[in-house]
Formats: structure tokens, sequence, C-alpha cells
């Protein structure tokens, strides 16, 4: 029996996916917090995700960009709105409609899903850079991801805390 269960190629695809959206967003000059899932596992916790989950600055131009770098990558948003018109009205979608986040999908490959987080500003948060096989990934702080699944409360972010705790204490 294998350590990965014959999972393997699940995992590089999604790890080839993740350079894929850092890098076209790193083209598009669109800073990024990496958050979710995989903010969680590079942080050290054992955790499994398909989806990539990213905060960036609260900024029309920069909502632009992020569509824009998305979308050359093959990614189309699953609303049919523009990202001037997420930008404009985040407030009253998160208040009124309870869309938290800006999902876009691959529809050749649906299992390509980045969801821009809506309820947070990358201006306001500390990221770090952490290596994986030699390209930067610009990860949301421990104690700020902490703070924000504490703030989401869905149940894997209960754990994900509990996590993540255990990892700080042994920093």
């Amino acid at each position: 029996m294998s350590l990965d269960n014959g999972h393997s190629h699940v995992y590089i695809h999604v790890y080839m996916f993740l350079l894929r959206v850092i890098t076209a967003l790193s083209k598009a000059r669109v800073p990024y917090g990496l958050v979710g899932g995989y903010a969680v596992a590079l942080h050290g916790a054992v955790r499994g995700t398909m989806d990539i989950d990213l905060v960036i600055r609260l900024d029309e131009d920069q909502f632009v960009r992020a569509e824009r770098a998305l979308k050359s990558i093959g990614l189309e948003p699953r609303l049919p709105v523009t990202a001037r018109e997420v930008f404009r009205f985040r407030e009253e979608y998160i208040a009124n409609r309870n869309l938290t986040a800006w999902s876009f999908v691959n529809p050749a490959t649906p299992s390509e899903l980045v969801d821009i987080v809506l309820t947070h500003n990358l201006g306001e948060l500390t990221t770090r850079p952490l290596r994986v096989q030699g390209k930067q990934i610009r990860v949301v702080s421990l104690d700020d991801l902490i703070r924000m699944k504490q703030e989401a409360g869905r149940p894997q972010d209960q754990e994900d805390v509990r996590a993540l705790k255990a990892i700080r204490g042994k920093r």
C-alpha cells in the first residue's frame, strides 16, 4: 500500500494550480495573502482542501487586476458581475446576500477554484513569504489567520483554530 493512497497526482495538480494562480497575480502586480486551508497547511497543520482562498487589497484597481489575472489562466467568475461591480457593491453583497467571497472557477476543470475573500483587507493583515518548492508564496500570518478563522466560526474553522494555536504554542 502506498503512503499517499494513489492521490499524489491530485496534490501535484493542486500545487501546480496554486503556482499558476500566484504567478498570474504576481505578473498583474496584485499583492495577495493566502488564507484558508492552504495557509493552514503551510503553517504546519494537516489539512486537506481543494480551493485556493486569497485576500487582496480592498481597492477597485486591485479587483480589476485580480479579475484579469485569474481570467488569463482560464478562470471565470461564478457570478455574472464585473470586478468593478463586486468592489462597488461589496458591502451590500456581504450584508444582504451573505456573499463573503468572490469565486472563480475553471469551467474545463471545476476543481480549479479560487475564492477572493471580501470580508478582509490585505492592507490590514500581516503576510510572510514562505518558500514552497523554490517558489515564494505570501501567506497570512499565524495570528491573523487564527483571528480570521475565529471570526468565520464554522466547524472546520474551529478545528483549524485548535491546530493553529497548537502550532503557535510550539514556536
